[in-house]
């Protein structure tokens, strides 16, 4: 494995877990915070930040995955495959239930609440801690 491909692996884990960290649980929670901010601000605002996020996952995926073609360590690569499948399954399975019921909140529907979010909290704290795992393995390798 090269310096540049390892450095390159290295670097594509430790910004995909510190977007996800950020966004995650520190803007999201925030921003239903704000004075002013309604439910219907939030998830509007959440909608546009969560496509750029997950835009920007899928790059910084890809790049992982090439990345891993240099030979790490077994361990790396199934944290990192588990960082990958987890991002799809958010993607193909959460987000949409999400995207419904964001559009459904910005028609005036607010009387039933939705779980899906718990479910995309819980994958993204299995795809930090993977990431997390990951990295330290890529630094060590």
């Amino acid at each position: 494995m090269g310096s540049v491909t390892a450095a390159i692996g290295v670097a594509a884990t430790f910004v995909w877990l510190g977007m996800v960290v950020a966004i995650s649980f520190v803007e999201t929670p925030l921003k239903f915070r704000a004075p002013g901010v309604t439910l219907a601000i939030g998830l509007g605002i959440g909608r546009l930040v969560f496509r750029a996020l997950n835009a920007t996952e899928v790059v910084l995926a890809l790049v992982l995955v090439v990345a891993m073609t240099g030979g790490y360590r077994r361990s790396a690569l199934i944290l990192s495959a588990i960082a990958v499948a987890t991002l799809i399954a958010q993607l193909t399975v959460i987000r949409p239930r999400l995207q419904r019921r964001t559009a459904a909140v910005l028609r005036g529907d607010t009387q039933n609440r939705s779980r899906a979010h718990l479910g995309y909290v819980a994958l993204e704290l299995v795809k930090v801690t993977a990431l997390l795992s990951a990295g330290v393995l890529l630094l060590t390798n």
